[in-house]
C-alpha cells in the first residue's frame, strides 16, 4: 500500500533535508560511518586539506541527529582544553566542561580536526574512550564518565603533513577504524562546486580541469594543491562577476605559494584555461 503524506509532513521532511549540510558521497563512506556509530567504534579520517572531511562529519552528525562538537587541534591544545577546568565565576570556583567532556555527557559526536597538531598528552586522554571501556576519567573532579551509546569520537589529519615530530603513535592509530579521503573524481567535483557556489555547472567544468592540472604539480612545484574548498571560493567570485583569471589568481594561485617564478608558472595554466 502506498504511503500518503500530509502537506505538513512533507514540509517537515523538506526542512529536515535542508538542515543537513550538503555532502556528495563518493563511495561507501556514509554506510561505514553509520556502522561505526552503531557499533560504537572510534573513527579516523585521513586526507588532504579541503577534501571534505569536516563537511562529511557535519553531514553525518546531522543525519544521525547527534550534537556535534568540533575542535581544531593546534600546538597549544592541552588535555584540560578538551576535558575542562575550574574557573572563577562570580567569586566562586566552578568546574566547566571542555568539548570532549560535554560530548560524553550529552551523547554527542566529538570531532578533533588535525589531531596530529595537538600535544601528546591530548591523545593519552582519548585512549580510555577508544577501547571497550568507553570511559573518560576526570582526575580534577574525581569523576569517571561512562560514554552513552550516542557518543562517538572522530579524529582526522592530513597525511601529507606528517613527519617524525607530528604523527600518531601506532598505539593510538590502532584504536580507530580509518577512512581515507581524497579529492572527488572530476564529475563529482563539478557537481559539488556548482552546488556549493551557485555557479552554473557547465562553467565549473573548466575550473575543475584547471584544478587537476594544478594538482599534477604536487611534489614538483607545490607542497599543497588546490582543494575543493578553494574551487568553491573561486566559483563564488566568478559568480559575482569577477574576471575568471583574477578570480583564479586570488583563490587558487596566491593561496598555494609565494615564490614569484612558481606563481608565474601557475598563472600560465590559468591563461591556458581562460585565455
Amino acid at each position: 500500500m502506498k504511503a500518503s503524506w500530509s502537506p505538513q509532513e512533507a514540509q517537515t521532511s523538506r526542512q529536515a533535508e535542508e538542515e543537513i549540510p550538503f555532502y556528495l558521497p563518493v563511495g561507501n563512506e556514509c554506510a561505514l560511518f553509520e556502522a561505526a556509530y552503531r557499533y560504537r567504534l572510534p573513527l579516523l579520517l585521513k586526507g588532504p586539506t579541503g577534501c571534505g572531511k569536516t563537511r562529511f562529519v557535519a553531514h553525518m552528525a546531522a543525519r544521525l541527529g547527534r550534537p556535534l562538537l568540533t575542535v581544531s587541534c593546534h600546538d597549544d591544545l592541552t588535555a584540560s582544553d578538551l576535558t575542562g577546568r575550574y574557573l572563577l565565576k562570580g567569586g566562586e570556583t566552578v568546574w566547566v566542561d571542555g568539548p570532549l567532556t560535554q560530548a560524553v555527557r550529552e551523547g554527542g559526536i566529538c570531532y578533533l580536526d588535525e589531531i596530529v597538531e595537538a600535544r601528546k598528552d591530548v591523545t593519552v586522554v582519548l585512549h580510555p574512550l577508544t577501547d571497550d571501556r568507553r570511559i573518560l576519567p576526570l582526575e580534577r573532579t574525581g569523576e569517571t564518565l561512562k560514554a552513552p551509546p550516542g557518543f562517538m569520537l572522530v579524529v582526522s589529519y592530513n597525511p601529507g603533513y606528517q613527519n617524525i615530530l607530528k604523527s600518531l603513535k601506532p598505539s593510538t592509530r590502532q584504536r580507530f577504524v580509518a577512512l581515507s579521503f581524497d579529492f572527488p573524481a572530476s564529475e563529482a567535483e563539478v557537481e559539488i562546486v556548482a552546488r556549493e557556489s551557485g555557479f552554473p555547472r557547465e562553467r565549473c567544468i573548466p575550473l575543475v580541469n584547471l584544478a587537476n592540472r594544478l594538482r599534477a604539480l604536487k611534489g614538483i612545484d607545490l607542497e599543497e594543491v588546490a582543494s575543493t574548498r578553494l574551487l568553491v571560493y573561486c566559483a563564488i567570485l566568478m559568480r559575482e562577476g569577477i574576471d575568471p583569471f583574477e578570480a583564479a589568481q586570488v583563490a587558487l594561485v596566491e593561496p598555494l605559494c609565494d615564490e614569484v617564478q612558481v606563481k608565474e608558472g601557475l598563472l600560465e595554466l590559468v591563461r591556458a584555461t581562460y585565455g
